[in-house]
């Protein structure tokens, strides 16, 4: 069984650096691709990256491609999320998720509790 606890998040402003984590309780955390959500108020939820098990490869949506960036450390089970340049329409809840395979982030198995994450202007 796999738990997926986060920290992080909070209130920033235009401009801000903030960082998630997700802490991935359970085994072989590096069998396992990893993907970090958002999902604004009326939205639906949006992909916004992923990475493989080990870590090799990444992909980043275009909404927020060029300003954060997706890590992992297999030593310490965590993903991270360095969110830099925030804007006010990044507000939402971020979630972390754990996929069924190590290269593509699809078919999750479990789900972090969620971050909440405002950026003012």
């Amino acid at each position: 069984q796999v738990q997926l606890v986060q920290s992080g998040g909070g209130l920033v402003q235009r401009g801000d650096t903030l960082s998630l984590s997700c802490v991935f309780h359970g085994d072989s955390f590096g069998d396992y691709a990893m993907a970090w959500f958002r999902q604004a108020p009326g939205k639906e939820r949006e992909h916004i990256s992923c990475i493989s098990s080990s870590g090799s490869s990444t992909f980043v949506a275009r909404s927020v491609s060029g300003r954060f960036t997706i890590s992992r450390d297999n030593a310490k089970n965590t993903v991270y999320l360095q969110m830099n340049s925030l804007k006010p329409e990044d507000t939402a809840s971020y979630y972390c998720a754990a996929a069924s395979s190590g290269i593509y982030c699809e078919d999750f198995i479990s789900w972090g509790q969620g971050a909440q994450v405002t950026v003012s202007s």
